[in-house]
């Protein structure tokens, strides 16, 4: 599973910004994502931006009164002798193919096509690009909205909805409220495999509740049948999680809040895992410098003693039926 970060994207336009034309005089950033590359390109090379739309209309160009502007002279985007025509990605062509159409049906200057992430196999599709990243691959910036999340388990604690306090967890009227007034976070844009929660089973009806009101659609929601709800990193909620994402054959990515959580389901499924919290996908056969990292921050020790206890957990647990 291939991941970049907006951070990754910065670090690549500062590495290859020389590749993008000294005599471009305006960026054009296809919605929605295009243009999220393309403000960070206008930004770093100080060039004026607009989007796909309103350069076809001919808007009149925004600037901003903090600092002047390469190109400042320029009132309306066809008045641009070279473009820029930016999209974060580039698999079929197609999107950029429509794009360019769309321009030069009411453009005579020059468009200079720029995929910020492509395949080996299709890079010829656009002049310009800042790295090759084959399928399967996921951004930031669409990692819940990707069709994979069809084949996937998503942790909807903290992820969906903001956390409940401690206080709230240990009350059972305080606790059933917070079920049904949940403040929400981010919501998945297509349908997700497998909900998972540590919410007991008894608040099933008002979560579902939750679920239907906010627009999550998804295959099977998976509950603990436990009396209370556990912490977050409890070692039964960790070994519950792993062992729903590891029976699945078709589930290919975990996404989880927790950062040590997910290194442990990680571990214990080998399967890849991303953390919300860290902003990082964690998968089978990282580089040693980076678990490394992970593992020296609560000690070696610790972690060998807490995933042999989940093993365990895992080994005797059964999940709740579906209803």
């Amino acid at each position: 599973m291939n991941y970049r970060s907006v951070s990754d994207l910065a670090n690549l336009t500062n590495k290859y910004a020389s590749k993008v034309p000294h005599d471009v005089d305006l960026v054009v950033g296809i919605p929605r994502s295009g243009i999220l590359v393309a403000s960070i390109i206008s930004l770093k090379l100080n060039l004026p931006l607009t989007d796909l739309y309103s350069f076809h209309r001919n808007d009149e160009l925004k600037k901003g009164n903090t600092r002047t502007y390469k190109h400042a002279q320029l009132a309306k985007p066809w008045d641009a002798k070279k473009i820029l025509l930016v999209d974060d990605s580039i698999a079929s062509g197609n999107s950029m193919l429509a794009a360019v159409e769309m321009v030069k049906s009411v453009y005579q200057g020059e468009v200079i096509t720029m995929a910020a992430f492509a395949q080996k196999e299709n890079t010829g599709n656009v002049d310009l690009y800042l790295e090759t990243v084959e399928q399967p691959r996921l951004f930031e910036w669409n990692i819940l909205h990707h069709n994979l999340m069809r084949h996937a388990c998503l942790d909807i604690d903290g992820i969906l909805y903001v956390e409940p306090t401690t206080a709230d967890m240990h009350d059972n009227n305080s606790y059933a409220a917070f079920i049904e007034n949940a403040t929400p976070l981010f919501t998945p844009s297509v349908p997700v495999a497998h909900l998972i929660t540590r919410r007991p089973e008894k608040y099933r009806a008002q979560t579902e509740r939750w679920l239907e009101r906010h627009g999550v659609e998804f295959g099977q929601l998976h509950m603990l049948d436990t009396p209370a709800p556990l912490g977050p990193t409890d070692a039964a909620i960790t070994a519950f999680k792993a062992r729903i994402y590891n029976q699945d054959p078709h589930s290919i990515l975990f996404i989880e809040n927790d950062e040590d959580v997910a290194m442990y389901i990680m571990r214990l499924t080998n399967k890849p895992v991303f953390c919300i919290q860290a902003n990082q996908m964690f998968a089978p056969g990282m580089s040693l410098p980076a678990l490394k990292i992970q593992v020296m921050r609560k000690g070696l020790t610790f972690r060998r003693k807490a995933i042999s206890k989940i093993r365990r957990l895992m080994s005797g647990f059964h999940l709740p039926s579906e209803r």
